[in-house]
């Protein structure tokens, strides 16, 4: 695949200390764009911002770090993208999250309240704040636009969010985990109708299985997950979503494929 350009974007990625979201966050930076990385790692956040400048050049990666679900570090990693790259962010995608293993039977109770605090007050926060600076730029862009409404298409303005195949087919053994991501795609959806007519998209991609160290985090048996991937393997790396999401947010701004499921190819279920 063709490298996308996206030279003239300004992002801010949220889970990029690892994982998927450190997959964007290098395809990004490949890509031309300026980024903000958030996770709570700072430490390790800081040792890939360095290298993304080592690579692509300063300034292009910067860090904020700290809760991605605690509104003050939202409003930071924003501020800091239009502080250190000129304008707003553009490009924000709302990828930190956690995997939780188990039913509403047997999954860990203690766990939940975090469960539902990292994977839905975090995104629906991030949501809210970057929709709300993105409406206010636009505003700004087509005041001092001779295109008048029509100023939107000059530059894109995309809100990623990263989902879950379990989000939208059931899983009997991580429906916890899938019942937050049921509600993060419902959030997406909402938004799309909401910001789609006014410009912006609103994308949600939703990954089968990834190997990271999601796994781990979760506490899924590392018995059970060698024999699904021995079984459809091999399976997705962090960096095939992190393409796919590059592709999207690279189409001009009058073309959004909103919903992509990216699945190994021999993953039969979910």
């Amino acid at each position: 695949m063709t490298q996308p350009s996206l030279t003239s974007r300004v992002a801010v990625v949220t889970g990029a200390s690892a994982g998927i979201g450190e997959a964007i966050a290098r395809e990004f930076a490949a890509a031309g764009a300026k980024v903000v990385l958030n996770a709570r790692r700072e430490e390790r956040l800081e040792a890939i911002c360095a290298e993304l400048k080592k690579s692509h050049g300063c300034p292009c990666a910067v860090c904020a770090a700290g809760d991605a679900a605690d509104e003050m570090t939202i409003a930071s990693m924003l501020n800091l993208a239009k502080r250190e790259f000129g304008r707003e962010a553009d490009l924000v995608v709302i990828n930190a999250g956690r995997g939780l293993k188990g039913s509403v039977v047997d999954s860990d109770v203690s766990q939940w309240e975090e469960l539902l605090r990292t994977n839905i007050m975090a995104a629906a926060r991030l949501m809210r704040a970057a929709a709300k600076r993105m409406l206010e730029d636009m505003a700004r862009d087509t005041a001092g636009s001779t295109g008048g409404g029509t100023a939107w298409i000059d530059r894109p303005r995309d809100i990623v969010v990263i989902g879950s195949i379990v989000g939208r087919h059931v899983s009997p053994f991580s429906s916890m985990y899938g019942a937050t991501k049921f509600a993060v795609h419902g959030m997406a959806e909402g938004l799309r109708r909401e910001l789609g007519p006014k410009g912006i998209r609103v994308t949600l991609v939703e990954p089968g299985f990834v190997t990271s160290e999601f796994q781990g985090v979760a506490g899924y048996d590392a018995v059970w997950y060698e024999g699904v991937v021995a079984k459809i393997g091999p399976v997705l790396t962090p960096g095939d979503v992190a393409k796919t999401v590059a592709f999207a947010a690279s189409l001009p701004a009058h073309v959004h494929v909103s919903d992509w499921i990216v699945r190994p190819t021999r993953q039969d279920y979910p």
